[in-house]
């Protein structure tokens, strides 16, 4: 019996640190729990080797991703071109191993002639043209936008390569029944992969709602521009801000509120207090897409989750959160939560609900697959 996998990811999975490379390094640490043998290649894009990763994988192979503007011109979106790479494919012909593939990102392998007989499969992160599509209305820099809606076409063009992967592993229910609807073959609910082995939510309250992500994501800034100005603005409540590279505008507009508060960049044990400590987790998005990781961290480790519809879209976690999706309907549901003691009952709640969320539980679709028909 084969259990020896091949995981191309499109960046360093470590430090675990964003959603993307969260769901990479934790479904890839259960995939070596299960006793898969996993050989690792990733791309060094703003990342260096990582040392953390060799204790769970036989080999670990780094490569440069090329950002030659040359790229723009394939007809491939560059997401997919720029990662291109001759000798990960010669690495890969070395053996018969099956592949997994983080991302639409590394589906050129897909098309590859000289990979045309082995198992390979893909973990779609998001629907990326739905994704690229989204970004593309937040970003206000000119040429970046010109960049992320010519992306967001070839992204479109290209999705069907998904058709000639051997299984798709969507992140979120929504995202299944799309690739369904594509023509995917042996389409499976997989979702994201978290460090959370448990429901570890304090009881009592809080004095403050947080928001967290990464703040360097156009998606993530509009989110907290919004309730800042929607929502906190006028408010008794303190809001505190936390993440990843926070840009200059950001800081200036919470300057401006005496009851916002910017911590920048927390390490894992400062993020990890201020989710647990937090009244209230708010969490706003305008893109109803994938599985937002940061809503499972919500729901693991914190209090309250106060959400709008677009970010439980297609979860099947609606029922653990208050849902807003106005600004007057949200501010309402913030005014109660922060006088709600978060109690045993709603801890007992969420304990039951999200044991089908867990990692471990999660990736057997995968190790199925590799174990018993590879």
């Amino acid at each position: 019996m084969n259990t020896d996998l091949h995981i191309v990811s499109f960046n360093v999975p470590w430090p675990a640190n964003y959603g993307g490379v969260m769901d990479v390094f934790y479904r890839l640490r259960a995939l070596s729990r299960a006793g898969l043998r996993i050989h690792l290649h990733c791309y060094t894009y703003g990342r260096s080797a990582a040392p953390e990763l060799e204790p769970l994988c036989v080999e670990v192979c780094y490569y440069k991703r090329d950002m030659s503007f040359l790229r723009q011109f394939d007809r491939r979106p560059f997401i997919v071109s720029s990662r291109c790479n001759k000798e990960l494919t010669s690495r890969l012909q070395q053996d018969n191993y099956p592949i997994l593939l983080e991302g639409l990102h590394c589906c050129s392998l897909l098309e590859d002639d000289s990979l045309r007989n082995r198992i390979m499969v893909v973990r779609a992160h998001n629907v990326e043209a739905d994704y690229y599509s989204r970004l593309t209305r937040n970003e206000r820099n000119p040429l970046r936008k010109a960049y992320l809606a010519l992306d967001a076409v070839k992204l479109r063009r290209y999705e069907p390569v998904l058709q000639r992967a051997a299984a798709v592993y969507a992140i979120s229910e929504a995202d299944r029944e799309y690739f369904l609807r594509m023509g995917c073959r042996n389409v499976h609910l997989v979702t994201g992969g978290h460090p959370y082995d448990a429901v570890t939510s304090l009881q009592g309250r809080g004095d403050y709602a947080l928001y967290h992500g990464q703040l360097s994501v156009a998606e993530n800034i509009h989110a907290v521009e919004w309730l800042i100005t929607n929502v906190f603005s006028d408010s008794p409540h303190r809001l505190v801000v936390a993440g990843l590279n926070p840009p200059a505008t950001l800081r200036r507009l919470i300057g401006h509120h005496p009851n916002v508060s910017l911590v920048d960049s927390p390490d894992d044990v400062a993020m990890q207090r201020l989710v647990a400590e937090a009244q209230v987790n708010i969490l706003y998005t305008d893109q109803p897409t994938g599985m937002k990781l940061k809503l499972l961290h919500a729901l693991y480790c914190g209090r309250h989750c106060l959400v709008n519809s677009a970010m439980v879209a297609g979860t099947g976690l609606e029922e653990l959160c208050q849902i807003a999706d106005t600004a007057g309907a949200m501010r309402k549901a913030l005014n109660q939560l922060m006088q709600t003691d978060f109690d045993a009952r709603q801890i007992a709640r969420r304990t039951s609900r999200m044991a089908p969320y867990a990692t471990d539980q999660a990736v057997r679709p995968i190790v199925d697959l590799i174990l018993h028909h590879c």
